[in-house]
């Protein structure tokens, strides 16, 4: 890996540094690319070019990105692996490092849906969104995280940055979406731990719980995801959510955050908490069926109301 000085490569927050983004052919990925590389960035854009439903697209997005950024003055390169694939993710990381380097920032953010109520959902549609969703967030971070503590332990410690992609779906669960809730959930977990265990070798590990307008959300909350009138603010648009990410993907500017969750809609930016202890009782001894639900019970009374999923009635 090449010696990097933010401040001395140029302008931009992330002047001289290598980011790969997967699922960035379209909406958040692409809006993710063209901020990186607006703040001066190497993007290498991932997307395998499927629809809705993880089936092939006739067409490259990805270099359709690349073009973009290109025409901008910008430096990219297309990657079309699968990175739900050992071997696709093992090649994007290659694609940075052979193409530009390094690698110093990991967006994940592929996806898909296959939205069914959980009696309808057939074992295949909770398999492929788990798959795409949770593993195609493991396999990248994975050959990531190995490649740069193989640079600490050479000596070269990176300022390594992952941005995982979670949802409101993962915080709170939606109706007719347990598997992408399910997946969703699952990236938090894996946040969480990725952030502990890397620490040590300069890697930092953050997640997103972003809200949106993209091919996802705008057939499933359409009223949600509509467009403004002319002239009114866009609350819904990807780039909104893209300032952030490129923040968190930054090196000097986002030292000392890591293992933390934002959710990000419009202008809006929340640190989320997480699971935290509530009210609670301890007898001392063994509890009977009876006083334990007498005790859960109060305990329920006292605690504050959860979180409404999302398209419940």
């Amino acid at each position: 890996m090449t010696d990097q000085s933010e401040a001395s490569v140029g302008g931009g927050l992330c002047a001289g540094r290598v980011v790969a983004v997967t699922g960035a052919g379209r909406g958040l990925g692409r809006a993710h690319a063209l901020a990186y590389a607006a703040e001066g960035a190497k993007v290498v854009v991932n997307d395998f070019g499927v629809g809705l439903d993880g089936q092939p697209a006739p067409d490259s997005p990805a270099a359709q990105v690349v073009a973009e950024i290109r025409e901008s003055g910008g430096e990219a390169v297309a990657h079309g692996g699968d990175i739900a694939t050992s071997e696709g993710a093992a090649s994007l990381v290659a694609a940075a490092v052979d193409t530009f380097g390094r690698l110093d920032t990991l967006v994940n953010n592929a996806g898909f849906l296959r939205d069914r109520m959980l009696v309808n959902l057939a074992e295949d549609d909770w398999d492929a969104v788990l798959r795409v969703h949770l593993k195609g967030h493991f396999l990248p971070l994975q050959h990531a995280a190995a490649h740069w503590r193989a640079e600490a332990k050479a000596g070269r410690t990176p300022v390594a940055r992952v941005v995982n992609t979670s949802s409101g779906a993962g915080l709170l669960g939606s109706v007719g979406q347990g598997n992408y809730s399910a997946a969703k959930a699952g990236i938090l977990g894996l946040t969480l731990v990725a952030a502990a265990e890397m620490g040590r070798y300069g890697v930092q590990v953050n997640a997103i719980a972003p809200a949106a307008r993209t091919r996802m959300t705008e057939a499933t909350f359409a009223e949600t995801m509509a467009a403004p009138q002319a002239g009114a603010f866009d609350a819904m648009a990807p780039a909104n959510v893209s300032p952030l990410v490129v923040w968190l993907g930054s090196g000097a500017a986002s030292d000392g955050v890591t293992g933390r969750v934002f959710e990000v809609e419009g202008g809006r930016i929340t640190v989320m908490e997480g699971w935290r202890p509530g009210p609670t009782v301890d007898k001392g001894e063994r509890w009977t069926p009876s006083g334990a639900g007498d005790a859960a019970r109060e305990l329920v009374g006292r605690a504050a109301a959860p979180g409404a999923v999302y398209g419940a009635s």
